[in-house]
């Protein structure tokens, strides 16, 4: 038989992707066009969600740049690790997480293809679970957020978080919202650093949360994107710490993108806590076959740098002096650009990389075009963006968009 004998078939069969619905482009990607795009020398990037140094680059820290030489000489193979990843990377990044954990056996890690790998990991070992459980997530959040749940099947809910007016948390409307979420639903938190708010739980809120959780049955998942960037590596996991010694039940998707620069490198880590090792054997069992029908094995180079790093004293040294470098860059930031002007005050006491501004899409737009400003369309902007140079200006170009708020107020 020859393709002239095949017997003929419909058109609708011979266009198999004729069903799909256009996407929405990127909101982030286009304004990293229209950025490049613009010739003003004095543009300012604060949208693209990476740390900047004072000259605007976002360089190769020296303790992985030190790891990858060290790996170049003595790695001798590429072959693959298995569908668990580095385990010696999951095992030290898990000292750095939780410390000296209790959980023992009930708790299980496994290396990701960064954090947005463990979290789909995540969703998918929980829909597979319990695919009714309802996924409640705060407003605001990281846009990717609900997708990755709707993806692998689970319906999400949201509720109150950030009060936009006051730049504080709205912890009252949260729990007034999370009074319809039912035994089995699972709580999404931002273990520090939120985004895109930057506005933290006070320890008696964590606490209440960790409380909420134990009442009401619901299942902590615990987002770790950002430690080391707000108040110390220990500070910044006191609360995922607390959450897995309070519940019988918590997972944490965790990230090495920010703290160790690896952002292209992927690399993250997902933990599960269960109630017992005998439902934890189960627990790892699914989340190494989940892991294999997604990406198989995960990238190795990543993990093999953090893996380098944390087993070496002086690397471990130096990568930790370069952290809190960039954590003192972020928060001598704030501290500046809170000091410009009354409606941003809120922002010295934030954290992290990002911080909501008070403004509406009508505002980012002019900013954009009037002054080469560029930053999400609701507000949110990369503290990282700004140097000391810049504040000013920036603040100058801010002023009538929030006098104007005062004048609505």
């Amino acid at each position: 038989m020859t393709l002239d004998t095949l017997p003929a078939r419909s058109v609708s069969n011979s266009l198999p992707f004729d069903t799909l619905a256009a996407q929405p482009a990127d909101a982030l990607l286009s304004l990293i066009a229209l950025y490049r795009a613009d010739d003003r020398p004095q543009k300012i990037d604060l949208g693209v969600g990476v740390f900047r140094d004072d000259a605007g680059d976002t360089p190769v820290m020296h303790a992985v740049k030190a790891a990858e030489a060290a790996l170049l000489k003595t790695q001798v193979t590429k072959s693959y690790l298995g569908a668990e990843g580095d385990a010696a990377y999951t095992a030290l990044l898990e000292g750095i997480v939780f410390g000296d954990p209790t959980a023992g056996e009930r708790l299980n890690g496994v290396q990701t293809p960064g954090g947005t790998g463990a979290l789909r990991l995540g969703a998918e070992l929980l829909a597979r679970a319990n695919r009714e459980a309802q996924v409640w997530i705060g407003t605001p959040t990281w846009p990717n957020h609900a997708p990755i749940f709707a993806e692998a099947g689970l319906s999400t809910r949201s509720h109150r978080f950030h009060d936009a007016a006051s730049g504080h948390i709205d912890f009252d409307a949260m729990l007034y919202d999370l009074a319809a979420a039912r035994a089995g639903d699972i709580l999404l938190l931002h273990g520090c650093c939120h985004n895109p708010t930057g506005s933290d739980f006070t320890p008696e809120q964590w606490q209440a949360v960790a409380d909420l959780c134990a009442a009401r049955g619901l299942i902590p998942f615990v987002d770790l994107a950002y430690q080391g960037l707000g108040d110390g590596l220990a500070e910044d996991a006191a609360a995922t710490r607390m959450i897995f010694d309070a519940l019988p039940t918590a997972l944490l998707a965790y990230s090495c993108d920010k703290n160790f620069g690896l952002y292209r490198e992927r690399v993250g880590a997902l933990w599960a806590l269960s109630a017992n090792s005998a439902i934890a054997e189960r627990v790892r069992s699914n989340m190494l076959s989940l892991a294999r029908s997604l990406w198989s094995m995960p990238p190795d180079h990543g993990a093999a740098i953090v893996r380098t790093i944390l087993e070496n004293d002086a690397l471990r040294a130096d990568w930790r002096d370069e952290l809190d470098a960039m954590r003192a860059r972020l928060n001598g930031l704030r501290a500046a650009l809170a000091a410009t002007h009354p409606r941003l005050s809120a922002i010295a006491d934030q954290r992290g990389m990002f911080a909501m501004l008070p403004l509406t899409p009508e505002a980012v737009a002019a900013l954009r075009e009037e002054h080469g400003i560029y930053m999400a369309g609701n507000g949110r902007i990369n503290i990282a963006g700004l140097r000391a140079d810049t504040v000013p200006v920036f603040a100058q170009a801010l002023r009538p968009h929030l006098e104007a708020l005062n004048g609505n107020a």
